[in-house]
């Protein structure tokens, strides 16, 4: 598609110019702004064994490594506190945060403690969710995202997850023994694996469906740099060609939408349904039958209910006002920055206006909604005047359903150029924890490129 290749290579020189690493000062993050609605994201960077495709920050788990950490973090989370910041939402990501459960129930539970937090996510692996882990878990978690990828045995085994986490049936009946302690359990998918065929995406979405999940998530396989050769060899090299046709397979399954019609023409069940699943987000799904679906839905992409958002952890990417916030790669330096009543930023970028406006574009796109009045309220001018060639472009394109005086809502098209726009996006992400990873030394540099 001549629009999806254009708007990748777009997005990859945009990227390329903002997200880019320089030195950072502050030893100390910003002091919140009176009234801004901010979210609290933890990484915990420890991982039973590494995958082949994941570029966030992540070493082999080791107990005496960990456990020092966790206590840090909740060292930096004081921090925060004592800096004026309040939270109702807290994502935690890794990495595997529940490595160690003891650890991360302490944690929750402080964060609880300090903060008026409403509801909490966290990411684990299929081994986890068994019952003495759940247990522990419910209601301290209100949604929980369990890395799948896949349910075929071959992709597994590609992956070499097949060994860690076993077989696709096996963790597909996890999943639903899992559910019913959470108000959401999303699986978190992967489409467009070289060696997955459109056979082994159907029978895939087959089994989300048939697992209980309140939710899914189906992301594009992503190849930043620091993972393309390791891909390569594991899975193969992607192919960005059949993209477009696996997402629309994805939504039609889904939620009942034919490509190529417009909304109205989609087929609807006997309640006015259009398929088991709605949009969340442009790869969130949300259960119709469920209290988990709905406008107010948690999702993974945080960042569209939360512009702004400090990070603890070492790997935590912070946004707040102009700036990203990248901090250290390393353990070690990430525990004396703490232990030296300092935080652990090692460097940042700062978005100039119209980076701030294509941002926000894109991530109020990708939720499925822009508003324009809002968007004028914090730009001081109309998103017209702001972006103009990327509104041409889209126009053009046919992404807008809705494009009136109040907002910009997408037709299928644009979704799908909006999943292209996340997808280099987050490359571009990934290049930057590329850059705060090579400054790794010693040990840590040998256990993760060694």
């Amino acid at each position: 598609m001549l629009s999806e290749r254009m708007l990748t290579t777009v997005m990859r020189e945009c990227t390329k110019g903002y997200l880019k690493l320089g030195p950072c000062e502050e030893t100390m993050m910003p002091a919140p702004v009176p009234g801004q609605p901010y979210m609290l994201y933890m990484h915990v960077p420890f991982c039973e064994r590494l995958c082949p495709y994941c570029s966030f920050n992540r070493f082999p788990f080791r107990e005496d490594r960990a456990r020092p950490y966790f206590a840090n973090m909740r060292k930096e989370m004081r921090m925060l506190k004592d800096l004026g910041y309040d939270f109702d939402s807290v994502y935690i990501g890794g990495g595997t945060p529940t490595i160690l459960l003891d650890e991360l129930c302490e944690t929750i539970d402080q964060a609880r403690d300090l903060f008026n937090i409403k509801e909490v996510s966290s990411e684990t692996n299929p081994n986890h969710l068994i019952p003495s882990y759940l247990e522990k878990l419910q209601g301290r978690v209100q949604r929980l995202s369990v890395g799948v990828q896949s349910f075929d045995d071959g992709l597994l085994k590609q992956m070499d997850r097949y060994d860690k986490y076993g077989c696709g049936q096996e963790i597909m009946e996890r999943i639903q023994e899992a559910s019913p302690y959470f108000v959401s359990m999303n699986a978190d998918m992967i489409f467009n694996f070289p060696a997955q065929t459109e056979d082994i995406l159907i029978r895939d979405i087959e089994r989300v469906i048939e697992s209980g999940a309140s939710q899914t998530t189906f992301y594009p396989l992503m190849a930043s740099p620091s993972v393309e050769r390791s891909l390569a060899r594991t899975v193969g090299k992607v192919d960005y060609d059949r993209e477009k046709r696996f997402y629309e397979i994805i939504c039609e399954l889904l939620t009942g939408e034919v490509p190529g019609s417009a909304e109205a023409d989609l087929p609807a069940g006997p309640n006015g349904e259009r398929g088991l699943f709605e949009f969340g987000s442009a790869w969130t799904f949300n259960r119709r039958s469920t209290s988990a679906a709905g406008p107010d839905a948690m999702i993974d992409e945080y960042v569209v209910n939360y512009e702004e958002y400090p990070a603890i952890g070492s790997g935590g990417i912070t946004y707040l006002g102009s700036n990203l916030y990248v901090n250290t790669f390393s353990v070690n330096e990430y525990n004396a920055a703490i232990e030296a009543g300092r935080m652990s930023m090692m460097g940042k970028t700062t978005f100039k206006k119209l980076d701030r406006m294509r941002y926000r574009f894109m991530m109020q796109l990708f939720g499925l909604r822009l508003d324009k009045r809002e968007f004028e309220r914090d730009f001081g001018c109309s998103i017209d005047v702001g972006l103009p060639v990327e509104m041409a472009f889209m126009r053009a394109c046919g992404a807008f359903a809705t494009d009136n005086a109040e907002e910009l809502t997408l037709t299928p098209k644009g979704r799908y150029l909006v999943v292209v726009m996340m997808r280099q996006f987050f490359i571009g992400v990934n290049n930057l924890r590329d850059q705060a990873r090579a400054a790794l030394t010693g040990e840590e540099r040998e256990l993760i490129f060694g």
